[in-house]
């Protein structure tokens, strides 16, 4: 009687199994083809899957000194304060890119401005211009937005440090003529010393941007009584 059982309860064992297997069905351990699973499927790092902010290619920009969205704060220097100084700001840019304007945030206007010699450029990691525009003056008198300013020529920039360039040149009042930034004040060159000072000042006197300057003589002497971290982007 025992061995019958015995046989009846193989049989019937042996009949499950088959069924399973032609049903397709595995244990939780093995795929439908026997191959042994790792469990479920987590993204690798790094995958994009995350939301990873505001990036210059959305607003149609190459790159940015920082998202627009936090340039709220406005910065303001007297003629006799940032009057033939070049303010220098550094970028990092990770890929080639062919540069043609420098967006400037311009915030407010003063009508009653004399402005002339006023212009933007680009510096390399180096101290070399190799790119800037014509006179600007007359663009710093109309509409306080977020505006390009084209090189006179476009330059190739390969990917590396550079610096933004801007010198202001004549008479304008005081909290009229202003320009977009954040709030960073003092802190912005937090970590940094000469000749990579995030924000900065070079030479004094000047009416156009000299072809070389040297970035160990950056200062931020300016910077620090108010005139920092202005926004600026590329395209």
């Amino acid at each position: 009687m025992r061995t019958r059982t015995t046989t009846a309860t193989t049989g019937l064992v042996a009949a499950l199994a088959a069924l399973l297997v032609l049903a397709g069905c595995t244990t939780p351990q093995e795929s439908p083809r026997g191959a042994v699973s790792s469990g479920p499927s987590v993204p690798a790092p790094g995958g994009g899957s995350g939301f990873e902010g505001p990036r210059p290619q959305d607003q149609n920009l190459l790159a940015w000194t920082g998202d627009p969205n936090d340039a709220g704060h406005v910065t303001a220097q007297t003629a006799a304060g940032v009057g033939g100084r070049v303010t220098l700001v550094r970028i990092v840019l990770r890929e080639e890119i062919t540069w043609s304007n420098i967006w400037l945030g311009l915030a407010g206007l003063d009508p009653n401005a004399q402005l002339a010699n006023c212009q933007l450029g680009v510096y390399d990691a180096k101290g070399a211009l190799v790119a800037a525009t014509a006179d600007i003056s007359p663009q710093l008198m109309t509409e306080p937005i977020a505006k390009p300013f084209a090189l006179a020529k476009p330059y190739t920039a390969a990917p590396g440090t550079y610096f933004i360039a801007l010198l202001l040149n004549g008479s304008w009042a005081t909290n009229a003529l202003t320009l977009k930034s954040t709030g960073a004040g003092i802190s912005v060159n937090a970590g940094l010393t000469p000749p990579n000072l995030r924000y900065s000042t070079v030479l004094t006197g000047q009416t156009s941007l000299p072809a070389n300057v040297n970035l160990a003589e950056q200062s931020t002497s300016t910077i620090n009584t108010g005139w920092a971290s202005q926004w600026y982007a590329i395209s």
